[in-house]
């Protein structure tokens, strides 16, 4: 059986190694966490650039019609549009084989100060009967907010 000692200094190596310990890992994993998180807007929602600052993004919407150009070597522009707002994307890289005009397409990256969206990575929808959650997300809550006047 333990003594009163024995459990006071049990319970002093708890607090200063144990509690502290756990501590920090929960602070790192929300740090983590956070550092991960990318949000997902529509043209319409998309927060100014100065919002935004560095902070990677999605872009998700349809690509506006007679937009896509293609560039010197793998530049490639379009506009992502939700029927509401359109807002100009500039991605260096090749495309997804489906990414076509008036078709679902989410752009991860991030807005430049010029009012370009920059994007890192584009995804398409990958067959006629799917489309991304996110791109669904998006134009149904542009086509709430009703129109833009």
């Amino acid at each position: 059986m333990a003594t009163p000692y024995e459990k006071r200094r049990q319970r002093k190596l708890f607090l200063t190694i144990v509690l502290p310990a756990f501590a920090g890992a929960v602070a790192l994993s929300l740090v983590a966490i956070s550092q991960t998180q990318v949000y997902a807007y529509a043209p319409s929602t998309l927060p100014s650039p100065q919002e935004l600052g560095d902070r990677d993004v999605r872009l998700a919407g349809l690509v506006a019609e007679d937009s896509l150009r293609t560039g010197a070597d793998t530049n490639v522009t379009f506009t992502i549009t939700d029927g509401k707002a359109g807002v100009p994307v500039s991605f260096d890289g090749i495309l997804p084989a489906l990414v076509a005009e008036n078709e679902g397409i989410i752009a991860q990256g991030k807005m430049g100060p010029d009012g370009i969206f920059r994007a890192d990575n584009v995804l398409a929808r990958h067959d006629e009967n799917y489309e991304a959650p996110e791109v669904i997300k998006a134009l149904e809550e542009a086509a709430e907010q009703g129109p833009a006047y």
